[in-house]
Parts: structure tokens; sequence; C-alpha cells
């Protein structure tokens, strides 16, 4: 199961409400449930709404402050992958949920199965405040069925006290094993962790090659015996005890500990790899599609989004939103990475049964090796 950011110190966050900006959390007055599990509340209601989310997208104060504008009070429930969520939708105990926040992968695969509303523009205010690389989104052109609400990449957080050299490339893991032997974490992420020995061996990271994809397991079999542990989350004390000197991780949680900890150093690896976008969007499921787009509109407004970015440290796709930041922020190319270092990454594409089948399989192998 492919899990995308952190479990947001897992259990403490998924038992509050949340609110999002792409990011948020605990809502004013919210009820919430534990994973998810919802305590039968009036799903109908007018003056309500039910949002399922990421663990990690939580602010009390823009919950609060959307209630105080539009009376409707927000609960939510969160989830640790869109395989969750999805699965969650497709068993049908998400029928309460009006707003949810699928990646972009998963957006693309759930508007192939009819369970995400065509969005009605005209009841949306401030989609022009995207930037143009997320106006037209391939995942979903026009961005008829969702709106990008903040984004990020994957990449090393390492201690730069440490190794010599520093890593600049995923090569690195298997060139410099002896020196992170067992002092290293890889992500929980199959994708990922596949992703980044694909590209560290020239491929795709989404390649649906099975002999590429082979290759990309044998050569992280052979990386196995120096990966002290496989974690999306937890990974932080380690790296600041110096129980390990290396982590792979998503751009959000490495940039607050290089905030924390100037030791500690963030690359996208030179090669290439992951850029992910998350989204807002409204399942055709969703009880109060009025509140939804209130919910939607609130957070595209360019104050609401920065104050999101400025409390949880996510990029956002909104312009208007990133030239109220900090000059601190706008210049952290950890954060907002330039072009030249993105160009030669790649969003997580979806792919078929059998070669989902096919990843799934060899992560398993790996794991229990």
């Amino acid at each position: 199961m492919t899990t995308r950011r952190r479990f947001l110190q897992a259990s403490a966050a998924a038992t509050t409400g949340v609110i999002l900006a792409n990011c948020q959390r605990n809502l004013s007055d919210v009820g919430s449930s534990d994973g998810g599990n919802t305590a039968s509340p009036t799903s109908g209601s007018t003056d309500t709404l039910h949002v399922y989310t990421w663990a990690d997208y939580t602010d009390q104060e823009l919950a609060d402050s959307f209630t105080q504008k539009t009376g409707i009070r927000v609960v939510s429930d969160t989830y640790d992958s869109n395989e969750t969520m999805l699965a969650k939708l497709q068993a049908g105990g998400g029928n309460i949920y009006s707003v949810i926040y699928p990646s972009d992968y998963m957006v693309q695969k759930m508007i192939g199965m009819g369970m995400l509303t065509e969005l009605d523009k005209s009841q949306i205010e401030g989609v022009d405040n995207l930037r143009d690389k997320w106006s037209n989104p391939g995942y979903d052109p026009g961005n008829a069925h969702s709106i990008p609400t903040t984004w990020g990449t994957t990449g090393l957080i390492y201690n730069s006290t440490v190794l010599n050299p520093n890593p600049e490339d995923w090569a690195y893991l298997w060139d410099e094993q002896r020196q992170i032997s067992r002092k290293m974490t890889l992500l929980d992420d199959v994708r990922e962790v596949m992703g980044a020995s694909l590209r560290s061996l020239g491929y795709s990271y989404n390649s649906v090659d099975p002999a590429e994809i082979e290759a990309a397991h044998q050569r992280l079999v052979e990386l196995k015996p120096a990966i002290a542990s496989f974690k999306s989350f937890g990974w932080e004390d380690q790296l600041m005890t110096g129980d390990t000197v290396l982590s792979m991780v998503y751009s959000v949680d490495a940039i607050s500990a290089t905030l924390e900890n100037p030791d500690l150093n963030y690359i996208i690896p030179a090669s290439g790899s992951s850029v992910w976008t998350d989204t807002m969007a409204i399942p055709t499921t969703a009880p109060n599609p009025e509140a939804a787009y209130a919910w939607i509109n609130f957070l595209l407004e360019p104050e609401n989004a920065a104050r999101a970015v400025e409390r949880l440290k996510f990029a956002t796709p909104n312009q208007p939103a990133f030239e109220l930041l900090s000059n601190e922020l706008k210049e952290n190319t950890d954060l907002f990475p330039p072009d030249d270092v993105l160009k030669n990454c790649e969003g997580i594409a979806p792919i078929s049964q059998e070669i989902s089948e096919l990843y799934d399989r060899y992560w398993t192998e790996l794991r229990s090796a």
C-alpha cells in the first residue's frame, strides 16, 4: 500500500479533525474519528462539512476562520495513503464526505472510475490564482474534477557534518553503502523506493517494463543489508540523535527538520525524483456540495493559502499566496525548487493492475528478505 507522506505524529494527528489548504488539521468544534471510523454523523446537515484528508493537513486556526465566516462546522477524518482513501469510498464508507484530498495520480484513477464530480467552475472563485504549471495538469485537464492545493518533492535528508562526500544523487546509496550501512532509512512506500532505484539505473520513476522493474528490485536487494528500516514517519528523532545519518523523505517533513537543525540538508537527487501534487475534490456521493464549494473557495483565497504555507511548510501552487510569503520561505529552494531542478522529476503515474501487483510482489520480497 502506497503511503504518500508521514502519518503525522501517527495517532496524535489521526484523532483530530482536519482542515485543509492542502494542509490543515483539527477544526473548530470538530468531531473526528480515529483513522476514519466516524460515528454516524448527520452527513446531510447543511451547516456541517465532512472532510476526508491526509493526517498532516491540519490547522485549527484556519478551520475556526472558515466556521466564523460561513457558519459551517468542519468535521474531518484522516488517512495515511491514497489507497486507504479509495478503498473506504469504494466500500461505501465515504458517503459522508463532501471534500476529499486525492493526489495527482489518484485523481486520474478516480476520474476513470466515475468517482469525482465534474466541478462547476461558476461556483469557484480563485482558480485563476493557480500558477500556469497547475492550471492544466495532465492528470486532470483544465482542473475539471480537482483543484491543486499543495505540492512537494521526494528526496534525501542527511547530516552534512558526518557524511563525506555529501550525497547528490540516488547512486550515493549504493556507492557509499559502507559509510551509511545501517544508518539510513528509506520510505515505507513501494512506488517511491522502487522509483528511486529505477532512476538510479536511468529508467523512469514510473516504469512499467517488467525487466526494468526486476532490475530495480535486484538493486534494492543488494542494498537491503545496509538499510536500517523503512519508515515514512518517525525518522526525525533518529536523524537528530545521530542514530542515522541519511533518510529518504518527503520535502514537507524535511523542511521542518532542516529549520530545526542547520546541520541537516535536503536534496532532490540530480537524476530526478518524484514531484507530487495533492488536490481538493468533491466525490460524486458528496451530501453537501454547497459547503464543499465554500471550503474550496476559502482555501483558494491567497491570504488563507499563505497562512497554511507559513504554518505547515507545504509548497503552494497559488501564485498570489506565494507573493504573500516571507522572503525566507519564498527563497527556500527545498520548499520551492527551481525549474532546472524540477525538470528531471516525475509525478507518480497510475499503472495497470498487473504491473501494480508486480511492484507489490517485489516489495513484499524486499521487506521480508
